[in-house]
């Protein structure tokens, strides 16, 4: 079988697949560059979009172009490609994080998730309450597989950790809320109607848990005009958390992979998911995080997990806005 043409509809999908996938504060801080001659896309970091006051060591901007490069890939597949991917393949050139060969027609076994193709453009980050119905009971397995085939770890604890890990999150919520830098720059990404492609608009926000127990982020900060009002949560919040045995930018970029791969697998199954990262800019709160009774390993992000609302659309960049094409 022969691969498809690498022409400008293939090369809008794979883009318009890539952008979405999750970004911290939808920032979207990815640029890729496409060699018709070579059939390569480079993705390169958008230093303007990132987040100094939030992710100052750019950790969550890393782990973002990973989703996105997972999501490419996924998109090369269906496409009838395989995709080779080399992960920060110049030292000497800091912002190419990645580049996607595709490399002739893709294997059989890399094609049997067609349904992932399917979840990408559906899965959307819901910071809502869950209901009560129990996760399907493969679910956590099948996410800590797709984790493992990215170079990362993924489990999800018991009532105890979890209420634990719940613990930091609500500590760091309210360390972002007392802290005008962190506050001021969630706020900037929170879409007005002329914000355009990027940022996080209203219907997508969270609201508070009445309770107090689920700690979603308030992206208005200290300004209650801006928030939603309170809902209660789901009264077992179950939670999965992703880790790294390093925690080198290349660690990185495999853990955005890896999260990418099992919220797709997640959205298949229905599963809804946002993500808490309130404790993980913190140092002393992501050290925290760590559970000793698993393996060691660097906590790269905790995802909530469960059944309930879909979640608001966010906006996102036009793949021809997103992409150049020509010789590097």
């Amino acid at each position: 079988m022969r691969p498809p043409a690498f022409d400008a509809a293939s090369l809008e999908t794979l883009v318009s697949a890539a952008v979405a996938a999750p970004s911290i504060h939808n920032t979207q801080p990815w640029r890729f560059h496409a060699d018709p001659a070579t059939r390569c896309l480079e993705v390169r970091a958008v230093p303007g979009r990132a987040l100094p006051a939030t992710d100052p060591a750019g950790r969550a901007l890393h782990m973002s172009v990973g989703a996105a490069v997972f999501n490419l890939r996924v998109a090369a597949v269906h496409l009838g490609w395989e995709p080779v991917v080399r992960l920060l393949p110049l030292p000497s050139d800091p912002g190419l994080l990645a580049v996607v060969r595709l490399a002739g027609p893709a294997r059989a076994a890399r094609t049997a998730r067609r349904d992932l193709y399917a979840a990408l453009w559906r899965r959307h980050t819901s910071r809502l309450p869950f209901n009560s119905h129990p996760l399907p009971e493969e679910l956590p397995g099948e996410m800590a597989e797709a984790a493992h085939t990215e170079g990362a770890r993924l489990y999800v604890p018991g009532p105890a950790e979890t209420g634990r890990l719940l613990g930091l999150t609500r500590e760091a919520e309210r360390r972002n809320a007392a802290d005008a830098g962190r506050t001021a720059e969630s706020r900037a990404w929170i879409a007005g109607p002329r914000s355009g492609a990027y940022g996080i608009p209203a219907g997508a926000l969270g609201p508070k848990d009445v309770r107090g127990r689920v700690p979603v982020r308030d992206f208005a900060g200290l300004a209650p005009s801006r928030r939603l009002p309170a809902l209660p949560f789901e009264a077992r919040p179950r939670v999965a958390v992703l880790t790294t045995r390093h925690d080198r930018r290349v660690d990185w970029l495999q853990a955005g992979q890896a999260m990418e791969h099992a919220l797709l697998l997640a959205t298949a199954r229905g599963v809804r998911a946002s993500m808490l990262h309130q404790a993980l800019e913190w140092p002393d709160l992501r050290w925290a995080l760590s559970d000793p009774r698993q393996e060691a390993g660097h906590t790269q992000m905790l995802l909530r997990i469960g059944f309930g609302p879909e979640g608001g659309a966010t906006p996102r960049e036009p793949a021809k806005a997103a992409l150049q094409v020509g010789p590097a």
